[in-house]
């Protein structure tokens, strides 16, 4: 099979040399200020060839000897045409300038009108900074986790929870990428806001399923997080004042045309707003987030570019109790045109995830408690893009990560007496290379097919412990422990992930897709809580634990109407699951050196249907988008042995996002979300004790009961201030209410015992937003 792959390689590289073909190339960005326009559109009409810019707006397009005209194009943006005598190959740099749209003609997308229909993506969702900044949102602050949450197949517990699930998997299941570099935790305020500041992105891509060979790490999604290069033409800002923080970017180039930068803030004052109403015992309270993110690019010359970038962001709460965490990030890149074919992007980052919690009350100076804990990791990444031909492009490349994991790190002073409780720190290697080929064949059929082989070690200094086998459910006994010197192998894993994709044209208008991929993930999230938080554990696979697997399929069937205004599709999917971890009853993952002997492993299921329908263009735009599905778990020495819901099952999910540009003035925006509710575990029976009764489990059964479902309907007017764009301030007011009919979602549902009569059972339902929250906030640019 390799020799038929490298013959018939061979033989398209010779013809094509026989056909005397030569290749124009380049990079396509905005004219306005030099962003690079991802997934821009080259065609030429005479030959029906075309292609589509790359994630770094490079392009490559093959063509016979002779003149033509290319069309360059993308939404948003007046096509232009250039004719070119094709005699030799050439390198074309071209800027598109933004069309001015009417009312009426207002296209919210940005890429080619049918990518949705031809492209090889499947299970993919793109959005931009504008898409994100029309959909309500809390206090009226534009999110991006907030925006992803309403697409098909995403879900969350509820509100006050971290992160986001995809297609029945956990929130660590997600890659999340800022500019490469990974973000552990992309919330602020407890799940309330994302990290990421929407005046510093530029592209968001959520990868659900058909994902390419280039990533890996992670079973369930990719969410890759671009920011903005910064105006290589000239200065500008912007930024808003709203009811819980403000923000402010500025960008600009350095020197026109050849380097920029980009700096982007925010901080939260709720503290200082509440100060002078806190009780005077209350008056040092800490509860605050910021972020910064910040990038520099240079364009060395036509075939090279450098990008610098980095984000800090940290959420601070406490008084007397205080808890914080944070994310750190900086990537470095090189992007390098070898020639009209070959280009490269080498990125290395550096990704630090902290948090602390701690004691430490003035009047009780004798008595305080401190905790910390993080996750590093380094890595380089190169990633080649081989234009073979019109009908071939070949991606290949690899990672190395090196991690670091300081899972505990406290001290403790009670009466002036003081102790330390230190985990050891674990290390770990991760290593992957890659290869895939996208493929048309004939002018119906692409196909995308590739494989990623990944292998992880758990590495010394340090020791590592065994346990015996025990009965499932019951805590493992340990059995012995090994100590292994620096950068010694405990355990090692190899696994190949193979990768496939295909889209067959039915017409113009429609085509059918369908996608298999395995993924393996090293890392595992330890919660025992409800929703995830912050201080949850990040634990190395090791010799007692295995890396996680799935293996996904996903059919789907995708069709516009009317002229691209409609973008359709229907799929479904079914994810096999391997090594899903679970806890025995009562285990404890805090300060716990034998954390391992507590966790169970077992196998896992989800399936559904997505059903997503967007208009683009127009006044009135907007999507719909419902989910069908479930998501379960067995492992043994849970629930009997039998398959059970997971936490974030929602058997089914209905969004509706809908806004409307009623005159150059004032637009009008608005999303309705209708969701099962999620399982819980209820108490199956009770028992006395001492006159109190207390609920118990008699059935040992997981999650069996579906707590009420969960409805909101938010709104927001916005008012802009210069809708003649006759000033250099441009601003806007954004008036919103979020949950506007004041619903009472439950978040969980737990059970006391009544104060008066303690032989009483009550069910306390907790809901964290349980009225309308209004807000007004001022946005604005120059």
């Amino acid at each position: 099979m390799k020799h038929i792959t490298f013959i018939s390689l061979s033989l398209l590289f010779f013809s094509s040399i026989a056909q005397q073909n030569f290749t124009i190339s380049g990079t396509i960005k905005s004219a306005s200020n030099g962003e690079e326009l991802i997934g821009a559109s080259v065609y030429c009409k005479a030959l029906s060839l075309g292609t589509t810019a790359n994630v770094y707006g490079f392009y490559s397009l093959t063509l016979p000897k002779g003149t033509y005209e290319i069309t360059y194009s993308f939404i948003g943006f007046e096509d232009q045409v250039k004719t070119i005598n094709v005699t030799s190959n050439g390198q074309y740099n071209i800027e598109l300038a933004e069309t001015a749209n009417e009312i009426g003609e207002v296209i919210v997308t940005g890429e080619r009108s049918d990518a949705n229909v031809k492209e090889i993506e499947m299970s993919v969702a793109k959005m931009d900074s504008k898409q994100i900044k029309k959909i309500p949102a809390l206090l009226g602050e534009a999110d991006v986790i907030k925006s992803i949450q309403l697409l098909p197949g995403v879900s969350t517990v509820g509100e006050g929870s971290t992160g986001f699930n995809v297609r029945g998997g956990g929130i660590d299941q997600n890659l999340v990428i800022l500019d490469e570099a990974p973000v552990f935790n992309s919330s602020h305020l407890l799940g309330f806001f994302s990290v990421f500041n929407p005046d510093a992105v530029k592209n968001v891509t959520l990868i659900k399923g058909g994902i390419p060979s280039e990533y890996g790490g992670r079973l369930s999604s990719i969410l890759d997080v671009r920011m903005n290069e910064g105006n290589s033409k000239e200065f500008e800002g912007s930024g808003g004042v709203g009811v819980i923080f403000s923000r402010l970017a500025l960008q600009g180039p350095i020197k026109k045309d050849k380097a920029s930068f980009l700096i982007a803030g925010r901080r939260s004052y709720a503290d200082i707003l509440a100060k002078p109403f806190l009780r005077d015992d209350l008056k040092d309270s800490k509860f605050y987030f910021y972020d910064l993110t910040a990038k520099v690019n240079y364009q060395i010359n036509d075939k090279n570019r450098l990008f610098l970038s980095g984000f800090f962001g940290r959420d601070v709460f406490g008084s007397g109790f205080f808890f914080d965490w944070g994310n750190a990030t900086s990537t470095l890149r090189w992007n390098h045109i070898f020639n009209e074919k070959l280009f490269l992007n080498l990125s290395a980052y550096y990704s630090n995830y902290d948090y602390k919690l701690g004691v430490n009350i003035p009047e009780e100076p004798l008595d305080n408690f401190d905790w910390n804990s993080k996750i590093i990791n380094y890595s380089i990444k190169p990633d080649f893009t081989y234009f073979l031909n019109n009908n071939n492009t070949l991606k290949f490349g690899g990672q190395s990560i090196y991690y670091i994991f300081k899972p505990a790190d406290a001290s403790f002073t009670t009466g002036g007496d003081g102790s330390s409780v230190t985990l050891p720190e674990k290390y770990a290697v991760e290593n992957a290379v890659y290869l895939q080929n996208e493929q048309k064949i004939g002018s119906r059929i692409t196909l995308q097919y590739g494989i990623r082989l990944s292998n992880f070690a758990q590495l010394g200094k340090g020791e590592a412990r065994y346990y015996r086998d025990t009965v499932p459910g019951v805590r493992k006994e340990l059995d012995r422990i090994e100590n292994y010197d620096d950068n010694e192998v405990i355990a090692s894993y190899i696994n190949p992930e193979p990768r496939f994709s295909i889209n067959y044209s039915l017409d113009e208008v429609s085509s059918l897709k369908g996608s298999y991929n395995r993924m393996a993930q090293y890392l595992h999230l330890i919660s025992n809580t409800v929703a995830s938080t912050p201080v949850d554990i990040w634990l190395p696979t090791n010799n007692n634990l295995k890396p996680q697997l799935v293996d996904q399929v996903a059919i789907g069937y995708f069709r516009n109407l009317q002229k691209n205004t409609y973008e359709t599709s229907a799929e479904v999917f079914y994810k096999d699951f391997q090594n899903q971890i679970d806890y025995i009853d009562n285990a404890n993952i805090f300060f716990n050196q034998d954390l391992d002997a507590d966790l169970l492993s077992g196998d896992g299921r989800a399936y559904g249907l997505e059903l997503y329908v967007k208009k683009v263009k127009g006044q009135l735009n907007g999507f719909v988008s419902y989910t069908l599905s479930r998501s379960e778990r067995k492992v043994d020495g849970i629930n009997k042995n039998e398959w059970y819901a997971t936490r974030f099952d929602k058997t089914h999910i209905l969004n509706v996002v809908a806004s409307y540009d009623w005159t150059k003035k004032w637009s009008f925006s608005a999303n309705f979300v209708l969701s099962s509710g999620t399982p819980t575990t209820f108490p199956t029976s009770r028992y006395e004790v001492q006159g109190a009764v207390v609920p118990h489990n008699s059935e040992e059964s997981r999650n069996n009961v579906r707590i009420p479902a969960y409805h909101r309907l938010d709104v927001s007017a916005t008012l802009n201030l210069n809708p003649d764009k006759t000033k250099k301030w441009d601003s806007e007011l954004v008036f919103s209410v979020y949950n506007l009919y004041a619903r009472k979602n439950p978040f969980s549902i737990y059970f006391q015992q009544n104060e008066d009569d303690r032989r009483v059972t009550e069910a306390i339902q907790y809901s964290v937003i349980g009225t309308l929250v209004p807000a007004i906030s001022y946005n604005f640019n120059f």
